[in-house]
């Protein structure tokens, strides 16, 4: 049973949630930014980087698909601490690996810590913001993922003054990865044992970890969390494939050129930070089924012009609503898997494994499917998938039972 948190026990916990999802747009940042200069440092070509992408991709949806196991074996709260850690011994391998080793080998073994350590955060720290929603009792899951966004902003600014100024890889990674590995700690301190998040109790009788782990897989035996996968599926694939696929859609199909490219992606990216910012009070308001219906015909629409737009007014227009079409299907998704406390750690664990299977794999695949028939014309597989969503919706409705004691919409 969940003790009663003062304000103060539950602002200081909601803080360190918010700074974790911070921590972690700023770590994935600071290795993208890098890319050019491990390149260059590593004397590799394209196709290398390629699989060195593989393999943390790999190694993230490793994460992702194994947090039910982890968080089963060690509660949310201590998972979340050891894979801080982890990730920030792997940013620091990238480091060391490209300026000090040169070694592909050693950036490769950086790259499968960082991206099982992110992967897996990913899901427990989703699971510790529901259990903050849930205590809130109003939608604010949105604004943890605006200050993931936040972090990537600030990882993407960091690695630009380092970049210019001719910091090393190594010396760059690891001041990032000391911060992150303080910010564990001090963060965790404030974070509360929650039965919510599966976090085993501090004394007196606790249930067996395989008992624990029966209970996070429990959800997967639900057709209502099959439903939700679908709702986040659609808005995953739109999130992942704008990441990857605008600019280079703006630049190459569009023939507007890099700097476009550039731009518009920005354009989505701050048109999807801004709902996730503000969208909380319209979900309470006029409740989660419709505000997901309403954004997926503006995805649905903001997708459609992005492909068919004559100029490139039209082009920006859509990926504006791109944005906002795909701002808040995931966080919402979740929090529909929260709505029963009692079983929201192993709910939403589901629906994040779908979510960001999908936002990591989904990206790919367009890829490949973009070499036969051209980009643009690819996209209209996300318009496909962004309806299902909207259709699925309908699996967002709050729960009506007696154990639900959330009074989110």
């Amino acid at each position: 049973m969940d003790s009663a948190l003062t304000r103060s026990q539950y602002v200081r916990w909601r803080n360190a949630i918010f700074a974790i999802f911070l921590a972690s747009g700023v770590s994935i940042a600071t290795w993208a930014s890098r890319v050019p200069d491990i390149k260059i440092a590593l004397g590799i070509d394209n196709a290398q980087i390629g699989l060195l992408l593989l393999g943390m991709g790999i190694a993230s949806i490793l994460g992702i698909s194994t947090s039910p196991a982890v968080m089963a074996r060690t509660g949310a709260r201590r998972g979340m601490l050891s894979l801080m850690i982890t990730l920030a011994i792997g940013l620091v391998l990238i480091g060391v690996g490209t300026t000090v080793f040169a070694s592909f080998p050693v950036v490769i073994i950086g790259l499968a810590l960082f991206g099982y350590g992110n992967g897996c955060l990913d899901v427990m720290m989703n699971v510790e913001a529901t259990a903050i929603e849930q205590e809130a009792g109003k939608t604010i899951l949105p604004l943890f993922h605006a200050f993931f966004s936040f972090g990537t902003v600030i990882g993407a600014g960091l690695g630009w003054f380092a970049a210019t100024t001719h910091l090393t890889v190594a010396f760059h990674a690891t001041v990032v990865a000391a911060l992150i590995f303080v910010a564990a700690f001090v963060c965790i301190a404030n974070v509360p044992n929650r039965d919510a998040t599966l976090d085993p109790a501090e004394s007196g009788e606790k249930p067996h970890w395989r008992e624990r782990m029966h209970v996070a897989l429990s959800a997967w035996r639900e057709p209502r969390t099959y439903a939700l996968g679908v709702v986040m599926l659609g808005m995953a694939f739109a999130e992942g494939g704008a990441n990857d696929w605008l600019a280079l859609g703006v630049s190459e199909d569009h023939g507007a050129g890099a700097a476009m490219g550039a731009a518009a992606l920005t354009v989505f990216s701050v048109a999807m930070t801004t709902v996730r910012i503000f969208g909380g009070p319209l979900v309470d308001r006029f409740g989660r089924v419709l505000v997901l219906r309403i954004l997926a015909v503006a995805a649905t629409g903001g997708i459609l012009l992005f492909i068919l737009a004559p100029t490139l007014p039209l082009v920006f227009v859509g990926a504006a609503l791109w944005g906002v079409g795909a701002s808040l299907g995931f966080p919402l998704g979740m929090s529909a898997a929260a709505d029963d406390p009692a079983k929201a750690a192993a709910r939403v664990s589901a629906a994040a494994t779908i979510g960001y299977v999908a936002f990591l794999g989904g990206p790919p695949i367009l890829g490949l499917i973009s070499e036969h028939i051209g980009l643009l014309n690819t996209l209209f597989i996300l318009v496909a998938l962004v309806a299902a969503s909207g259709f699925a919706s309908g699996a967002a409705r709050p729960l009506k039972n007696a154990n639900a004691e959330s009074t989110t919409k």
